[in-house]
């Protein structure tokens, strides 16, 4: 169950990302309002609602903008709003691949903000289909080596995570990461509080099915669109197939 684990960028892409952008309760904000707007604004019949409210939990946003949030999406009083979620494709330096998950109120803006970030790094913005296939959504959960110590018996644990479904586990000295198919993920997490683990980064999210391997200078480039793009209100995840 051992292998390559990107942990280490992971964290460092989203250490840097989340300490320079003021936009991140924007973007739990509307993780939250879509989740409400899809399921309901009742945390415990909603799956993806509770896991949007920890994420805004864990990132210190006030009760009082978690509660807005919720109001937008049920249509409550004067915070009603209709997001979308969309899915952008194109390709980067090099030709790398990369899936952008949005969330908006507008598409024309978010379209044309995504594009010219596509452009000016010298990419292009793809026609649907064109990336997609190169990924696979699963259900991903990560969590530091800090707190993998804390589980008592983690060979049974390991065991307990695989009976529920999940397909690989790739335990570094970095961290852990846990994946799932996309129908178990839910059950992959209720292992995971059964544990007393709070997950420094869950969801289902898109793994690129191949990854290539970049030199410094284009990993470089990559990198500068991928901030790019992770700064943009409207943008809520950005994957690529960069190893």
């Amino acid at each position: 169950m051992s292998g390559h684990s990107k942990w280490s960028k992971i964290q460092h892409k989203k250490g840097a990302t989340d300490a320079k952008r003021g936009n991140i309760f924007t973007k739990l904000g509307k993780a939250i309002t879509i989740s409400a707007q899809q399921g309901g604004g009742d945390p415990e019949m909603n799956f993806s609602l509770r896991l949007a409210i920890d994420r805004a939990k864990g990132a210190n946003m006030p009760k009082d903008n978690i509660e807005k949030a919720i109001k937008r999406g049920t249509g409550e009083g004067a915070e009603g709003v209709q997001l979308q979620e969309l899915i952008y494709e194109g390709f980067g330096p090099s030709g790398v691949a990369f899936l952008v998950e949005a969330v908006t109120d507008n598409t024309n803006r978010t379209g044309s903000e995504i594009k010219n970030a596509f452009n000016k790094a010298g990419g292009s913005l793809g026609s649907p289909g064109t990336v997609q296939w190169q990924f696979e959504q699963k259900g991903v959960v990560r969590f530091t080596a800090d707190k993998k110590t804390g589980i008592s018996d983690w060979d049974s644990s390991q065991l307990e995570l695989m009976d529920v479904g999940v397909e690989d586990i790739k335990d570094t000295e970095d961290g852990v990461e846990l994946f799932s198919a996309r129908e178990d993920f839910q059950k992959m997490m209720d292992v995971v509080k059964k544990l007393n683990i709070e997950p420094d980064d869950s969801g289902l999210q898109w793994i690129a099915k191949e990854e290539v391997d970049l030199d410094d200078e284009t990993s470089e480039k990559v990198e500068k669109l991928y901030d790019t793009l992770d700064e943009l209100d409207d943008v809520k995840e950005v994957y690529t197939n960069e190893s």
